[in-house]
């Protein structure tokens, strides 16, 4: 049986198997872990399916594979052994005769590719993807590109964000990536600018002492998705402070009460999710022709982890009590700091926050992450003077909290009526509790 490089999700195309945890004549239960796998989002234990003994392994450890790529083989008992040879180049004489074993980490890395065509199928299996898979039909910010140009833009190495789709609803045909591809080459202005090359950068550093940090696949995919977030999505801004005395004090009481402790951020999570809800049309995410209105609010936290971050969903946040959502919260943090969680951890959602409160940042502005329509900035709370009801003047924790907005699908008037709701409900948090 074939051990297949399988797909985390719908925008995944490659995996790394960072270590196996068997090796070649090894005998496996349905059950036992065979390897650890990374992709750009987590990393994740791949169980056997069926019992059986490995013989051979075909990706070495560190080695990236794409999606559907055969990584190692499973004979069973009583089966024939398999025939498969992953095609290279130039094969050495050692892999010419027999399955590739997991090599020192010092050995070179292998060259993996799926089966020729002509390689037979078995029905009853997993179906064999493409040698190399380019890019999904629709991009996260909903534009849709033709498979032809999908692969030609793969070719030339051209980011498809960088593309303007003239087809029928501004999909990307081939002659778009064309054009792009020779406007790049002449140094035209057809395809959005991506910055100084490696080459330029390293020129103006020639003689200084540093250290090159290869970019892993998360970097990587953090960079693409925010670089075409802010490049394609009108994002505007609405900044507000909020007076959280009573929910500090609320918050001291439920602790009292409570052997887990509750945070900051898990109010701002349910009052966020309840200012959502209240705000109908403000809960929707872009889908290039139309908009998806959701009736509850699925609302992404950021967490901070080595190499970059993730946002991991609550889903249905505005239903859930503030225990439940900071123990949530705690688990998929500690999970997502150990590359545990899984695609539907942190796939979709209808808005995100970001809390850099912690770290004494007053304010900032978030890049929404598409499809979201909005994101929510936490700054830091912080005693401030104001003007009390009677003119005199007090004390008070003020937060300043910032809504980064998509105008396609949030107006200035609906940002605001959002604003509003969540104020209200944050400087009186015992409706957060209903």
């Amino acid at each position: 049986m074939e051990i297949l490089m399988p797909q985390l999700g719908e925008t995944v195309t490659e995996g790394k198997i960072v270590g196996w945890h068997r090796k070649v004549g090894d005998k496996v239960e349905a059950g036992d872990v065979l390897f650890e796998l990374e992709t750009d989002k987590v990393t994740m234990d791949v169980p056997a399916t069926l019992a059986g003994e490995i013989t051979g392994i075909f990706v070495n450890e560190g080695d990236i594979a794409p999606v559907g790529a055969v990584v190692a083989i499973l004979t069973q008992e009583g089966e024939a052994p398999s025939t498969y040879v992953p095609p290279t180049a130039a094969p050495s004489p050692a892999t010419a005769t027999q399955p590739v074993a997991v090599p020192s980490p010092a050995a070179a890395p292998a060259t993996v590719s799926t089966p020729s065509p002509s390689a037979p199928l078995d029905p009853y299996n997993s179906v064999r993807t493409p040698e190399r898979i380019f890019a999904p039909a629709r991009t996260a910010t909903g534009r849709h590109a033709t498979p032809l140009a999908r692969r030609l833009a793969g070719l030339a190495e051209l980011d498809l964000a960088r593309v303007t789709g003239t087809g029928p609803h501004g999909r990307i045909v081939a002659q778009d990536v064309r054009d792009a591809e020779r406007g790049q080459a002449s140094g035209t202005a057809s395809a959005m600018p991506g910055g100084a090359s490696r080459e330029q950068v390293l020129a103006l550093y020639k003689g200084t002492d540093f250290t090159e940090i290869p970019l892993d696949g998360m970097r990587k995919t953090i960079a693409r998705r925010l670089q075409e977030s802010k490049q394609t999505v009108p994002h505007f801004y609405l900044v507000a402070d909020v007076n959280i005395d009573a929910m500090l004090a609320l918050r001291q009481e439920i602790n009292l009460a409570l052997p887990e402790k509750v945070s900051v951020n898990d109010f701002v999570v349910k009052a966020f999710a309840m200012a959502l809800v209240r705000t109908p049309a403000a809960n929707a995410v872009w889908a290039s022709d139309r908009i998806l209105q959701f009736q509850h609010a699925d609302v992404g936290v950021a967490v901070a982890i080595d190499g970059g971050l993730i946002t991991p969903v609550i889903r249905q946040a505005n239903t859930k009590g503030i225990a439940a959502i900071s123990s949530e919260i705690r688990e998929l943090a500690e999970r997502a700091r150990n590359r545990k969680l899984l695609p539907q951890d942190y796939q979709g959602g209808s808005a995100s926050v970001s809390n850099l409160g912690m770290y004494g940042v007053r304010e900032f502005s978030a890049i929404i992450n598409p499809p979201h329509a909005t994101i929510l900035a936490v700054g830091a709370g912080m005693r401030r003077p104001i003007e009390a009801p009677d003119g005199s003047v007090r004390f008070a924790t003020m937060m300043t909290v910032t809504l980064s907005c998509d105008h396609r699908v949030v107006d200035g008037a609906l940002g605001a009526s959002l604003m509003a709701d969540f104020k209200k409900l944050l400087e009186q948090p015992l409706a957060t509790l209903l």
